[in-house]
């Protein structure tokens, strides 16, 4: 796929994965990806917990409510965590650093799901962010915004229609 527009549109949440395993190399490359995204003021605050084992995949199911339930059947995940003391985009930069991750992972064949850690609660009702902190050990100036899972899909979701965007949402020169 080398139409960066045909990848968006093909770019799908994944949340039913197969056994199936993903090389280091194909991880590697998600993180060489989330590596180059920009970043505020060049601070790069962004960094990375690459979790492959299944025990504490399933652990870290329980982050969210209902909606991380698909990291028991996910081959891996990328936490995504940055240094709050660093810099003041690190909501902005951690976003980048996943929309790059998630369109590398699909031009690779591999599903995927951003999962918001950020302002939600885990199943426990402490904040998502504490629940895996405990879990991963990330210092407390370290900021755990999302979660990539990543697997080789279940089933492939349909491509978004390019006819059916909706570009009423745009607007030029005024609203």
């Amino acid at each position: 796929m080398s139409d960066l527009l045909e990848l968006m549109r093909t770019r799908r949440s994944v949340r039913q994965y197969t056994e199936e395993k993903i090389s280091d190399e194909q991880i590697k490359k998600i993180l060489s990806a989330a590596l180059l995204a920009p970043s505020g003021h060049s601070k790069y605050p962004c960094e990375f917990i690459v979790v492959k084992n299944s025990e504490t995949l399933e652990k870290m199911s329980h982050c969210r409510v209902g909606v991380a339930k698909m990291l028991n059947q996910a081959a891996a995940a990328i936490v995504v965590i940055a240094d709050a003391e660093k810099s003041d985009t690190i909501v902005e930069d951690s976003s980048v650093a996943m929309m790059n991750m998630e369109l590398m992972a699909t031009s690779l064949g591999i599903g995927n799901c951003w999962i918001q850690v950020r302002n939600r609660p885990a199943e426990n009702n402490l904040p998502s962010e504490d629940f895996l902190r405990d879990i991963l050990k990330f210092p407390q100036n370290f900021k755990c915004q999302s979660i990539l899972s990543l697997g080789i899909a279940a089933k492939q979701p349909r491509p978004r229609e390019l006819e059916k965007l909706n570009f009423d949402k745009i607007h030029e020169e005024i609203f």
